[in-house]
């Protein structure tokens, strides 16, 4: 189940209602779903401007965690800094309202019997990482080690 808040008369839906196909928010729910566990972490990354990131203990993985980090800047990367090596796994699109979004560079559909694609990340070593303007970016640490997952 996904809930949204509307504060304005909104379109939050995950699939499109005349076509059935999914929206680019509908892919960031069914990864959050893969990743995100339900212990909320603090993300100890300063609060910057145009920079949100959310923290979890990855989902069905002891001691590991799932970072979101959304850079909401339409121009400037942000940029954080990893203890270990992830799988990042990063959302955009051409505009900020396009029908269609990418996961790592390869544009997301559902298969020819509506099969839901392979959600696949890339390998990303520890140290400093880029998130380019516009983007969502997905980080899941197994070897995080934290204690409290």
């Amino acid at each position: 189940m996904v809930m949204h808040n509307t504060l304005v008369a909104s379109d939050y839906g995950l699939l499109d209602d005349k076509t059935l196909e999914p929206k680019p928010n509908y892919w960031g729910a069914l990864l959050w779903r893969r990743l995100m566990g339900a212990r909320v972490l603090e993300p100890a990354v300063p609060i910057q401007e145009g920079l949100h990131v959310y923290a979890h203990c990855l989902r069905g993985k002891s001691g590991g965690i799932a970072l979101l980090a959304i850079n909401n800047s339409r121009s400037q990367s942000s940029s954080i800094e990893l203890p270990v090596a992830a799988e990042r796994y990063v959302f955009a699109a051409e505009k900020l309202n396009a029908t269609r979004v990418r996961l790592n560079g390869q544009e997301l559909a559902l298969g020819p019997d509506d099969s839901l694609p392979d959600l696949k990340s890339v390998r990303i070593e520890a140290g400093r990482i880029i998130l380019a303007p516009a983007t969502i970016t997905f980080l899941s640490i197994a070897d995080a080690a934290n204690p409290t997952c």
